[in-house]
């Protein structure tokens, strides 16, 4: 999954809501969804498996679930990226997010350091998207 640490992700794989992916009957990555509190849903994880990326399918998998929460009753969704990940940041700008917070040096404590296009991963950017 995405970019986190495999221990990160088992202590929070269980906290919420994880989808599989389907592309032509064939699993083509996961989505993973956690409740912030009453009116806000994180998505938390979006992995889609390289040969079935640039489809279309993780933009689809993201309506699919604000639909889902929407119902639920939830207004806001947030998901935090890398300032490291320009593909992921250029993504969620395209899909309808919002940047609003920088979370500075979140990435410090990883146990190894995490280099995407030469860039240190060191700020979490975060963003929203209002649900209407």
């Amino acid at each position: 999954m995405a970019d986190e640490s495999e221990e990160a992700v088992r202590n929070y794989i269980v906290e919420g809501d994880l989808y599989a992916i389907h592309f032509e009957d064939v699993l083509a990555g996961v989505i993973l969804f956690i409740s912030v509190n009453d009116s806000t849903v994180e998505l938390k994880n979006l992995a889609v498996i390289p040969e079935f990326r640039g489809r279309g399918i993780g933009k689809a998998s993201i309506k699919e679930g604000l639909v889902i929460y929407k119902n639920q009753g939830k207004d806001r969704v947030i998901v935090g990226t890398a300032n490291s990940s320009i593909d992921n940041i250029a993504f969620y700008q395209k899909a309808g997010f919002r940047m609003y917070e920088i979370k500075r040096n979140f990435f410090f404590n990883y146990p190894e350091p995490i280099f995407e296009y030469g860039i240190r991963a060191m700020d979490m950017i975060m963003f929203e998207k209002t649900l209407m």
